[in-house]
């Protein structure tokens, strides 16, 4: 405990504002809470609107001269930050723990995912291009060239802090721009001690701010009609999602929204059933299934479904649950009551529908905001849970005959972020990669992220990619240029 306790005191409680720790402008503050434990392990500031117009004044005042800071510099800022993310990932991975819940096991490996992104941005960086040509007609030279978008505001969730600061404030800075970042309410701590990292490495004020807010959007909205604000990128809620949009439309802003999600997993009669087993394990159950990416209906194929629920029920009874910290524990806490305030509706309202409940079902009682894991099967259509996104630690399966009725099954939803599918016929895999409604697939496997790759959804689950060669483009512009023919 003594450890958690200097480990807190390290952590900034400050707003970072044009290069400097200081209050919110009216003195407020904000408790951080262990969710655990219930428990407020600290204080922090809580921003006003003045405090964010604040930081967008500092953010563009930084601009011009960050967008012609070199390539180079740029690289080696971000190459220097994961370095020293790798130094302190023991000290990451524990706040981690703390403001959100999760196991240390999982903090360690969202440390190592926020790393990636440093690492592969830094790589990006340098690669930025253009391209220069003759045109059609002969009489000149087409010179195409990228520019930083300008300042960003950037808003990140609670349910990966630290993962999804480091995916926005990356690209952001590889490509020239400057930022306000508004962490999550709930578990603001790692993006602050992350910008203390930033300071430490010699980040030029102003170049990214940070606001932490109870009040998020009385501090978003002037910055969102703010004409020196060039770019929102929000990952979080639809609903909150869509009303971002509306506020950015005013401005003709660009966007990055990465938004909720209703994942399928597919399960077909040919499938390697231990796979599939493993696989749903880290779709449904990794940081308590409170993941955007987490499988949120189980589509199985008649044939595997009552031995498919029997074996999962299995390990959901064998999971350790308990505080993140405790050696051991598999699975944390949700975030809040109001969490486990949803799962319990949700499962109520489908075991009420006739749905089979194997294992779990109920909150367990407190201290902290933890909720049994669960399975349930025999799905009725109508269930809530087949068209809420669960965010917690609920698997709950639904059957089907053929193909083509579990193709229906998995597209029939709003959302289309990521679907997961478990075959051997290598055809079928195919065709599910051109039939699935989504922007993500994992064949055979349970986890899609990763740096390298572009992250993102169709319909209502987002516009534009995080992550892979795609992300940067996101904070760039484009400008043609016709120049005279030189040998006119």
């Amino acid at each position: 405990m003594k450890h958690e306790i200097d480990l807190l005191a390290q952590v900034p409680d400050g707003l970072f504002i044009g290069g400097q720790w200081r209050p919110a402008d009216e003195g407020a503050t904000l408790g951080v809470c262990d969710p655990a434990t219930g428990g407020i392990v600290k204080q922090v500031a809580d921003a006003s609107r003045a405090d964010g117009i604040a930081a967008l004044d500092a953010a563009d005042a930084a601009s011009a001269d960050w967008a012609a800071t070199s390539l180079g510099r740029r690289a080696d800022l971000l190459r220097g930050a994961f370095d020293l993310l790798q130094e302190r990932a023991e000290e990451f991975a524990l706040l981690l723990t703390i403001e959100t819940g999760k196991p240390l096991e999982e903090s360690r490996a969202e440390v190592a995912y926020s790393g990636d992104f440093l690492r592969w941005f830094s790589e990006e960086a340098p690669r930025i291009q253009g391209r220069y040509g003759q045109n059609a007609t002969g009489t000149g030279r087409m010179i195409i060239t990228q520019h930083p978008v300008g300042p960003c505001l950037l808003i990140t969730p609670w349910n990966f802090p630290l993962g999804m600061a480091t995916r926005k404030i990356a690209p952001a800075l590889a490509a020239g721009c400057t930022v306000v970042i508004k962490p999550p309410e709930l578990a603001p701590l790692s993006t602050l001690f992350f910008v203390s990292l930033l300071e430490e490495l010699g980040l030029p004020s102003g170049v990214v701010n940070v606001v932490t807010t109870s009040s998020a959007g009385a501090v978003s909205k002037p910055l969102l009609r703010d004409p020196r604000l060039r770019k929102l990128s929000f990952t979080g809620s639809t609903p909150v999602g869509i009303r971002l949009l509306e506020q950015a439309a005013r401005g003709v802003l660009r966007t990055s929204m990465e938004l909720g999600g209703n994942a399928p997993f597919i399960v077909f009669d040919d499938a390697d059933l231990d796979r599939a087993v493993e696989g749903a394990l880290k779709a449904k159950f990794r940081n308590v299934g409170q993941a955007c990416t987490a499988a949120n209906r189980f589509i199985v194929h008649h044939s595997l479904a009552d031995e498919f629920a029997r074996r999962l029920a299995g390990h959901a009874r064998a999971f350790t649950v308990g505080r993140g910290t405790d050696h051991g524990v598999e699975v944390g806490p949700l975030i809040d009551e109001r969490a486990v305030t949803k799962v319990k509706h949700l499962v109520d309202d489908a075991v009420a529908r006739g749905a089979t409940l194997h294992a779990g079902g109920a909150p367990i009682e407190g201290p902290g905001t933890f909720f049994a894991p669960t399975v349930l099967s025999d799905l009725q259509a109508g269930s809530e849970i087949l068209r809420e996104e669960i965010f917690g630690p609920v698997l709950a399966v639904s059957t089907f005959d053929d193909e083509d009725q579990a193709v229906r099954m998995a597209n029939d939803t709003n959302y289309g972020l990521v679907s997961y599918v478990y075959t051997e016929n290598l055809a079928r895999g195919q065709r599910m990669i051109e039939r699935l409604e989504t922007g993500m697939m994992g064949l055979n496997v349970g986890v899609v992220s990763n740096a390298g790759a572009p992250f993102g959804g169709w319909k209502s689950s987002g516009l534009g990619r995080e992550g892979g060669a795609e992300g940067i483009h996101e904070y760039l512009q484009t400008k043609y240029t016709l120049s005279a023919n030189p040998f006119a």
